[in-house]
């Protein structure tokens, strides 16, 4: 499996705001600059994260985005089934398009489909608290070196 970058984007500003104090505001150009990632597509995924409740945005001067929920209440496995497009991982898991000669008979749909819960729930087992056993040191890195 592999991840699109919004969902990695997404789990990353997730992760940043969590290392932060509850109370205190980021900007996306100030995880960007610490990232060193797209501006732009920060700014969909912080969106489409507020849209979720996950961030609040506080407009104005000074404002930003902070968790809107614990991270314990984050659950991985829930986010990357939001943020995905989809998990046609062949051909023939789609509902449109499949021309794979061999479905209906094919054994192999079975054991991706398989591979597939199973990696989501290894994901559902875990929420954003869980990543920040050692907030410190992630801190450290994102919070201590300049830019």
């Amino acid at each position: 499996m592999r991840l699109t970058l919004y969902t990695d984007f997404s789990l990353r500003v997730l992760l940043y705001l969590a290392t932060k104090e509850a109370e205190e505001l980021s900007t996306i150009q100030e995880i960007s600059d610490r990232y060193q990632i797209s501006k732009n597509h920060l700014t969909k995924v912080v969106h489409e994260l507020g849209k979720m409740g996950l961030i609040e945005t506080v407009r104005g001067r000074g404002g930003g985005i902070r968790l809107n929920v614990k991270p314990e209440d984050i659950n991985v496995g829930e986010l990357v089934r939001k943020t995905e497009d989809d998990f046609y991982l062949v051909e023939c898991f789609r509902p449109d398009g499949n021309h794979c000669i061999l479905s209906s008979a094919c054994r192999l749909k079975g054991a991706l489909h398989e591979a597939l819960s199973a990696y989501l729930a290894v994901l559902d087992k875990y929420t954003i608290a869980d990543f920040l056993v050692n907030k410190e040191e992630l801190a450290a890195i994102l919070f201590s070196k300049p830019l």
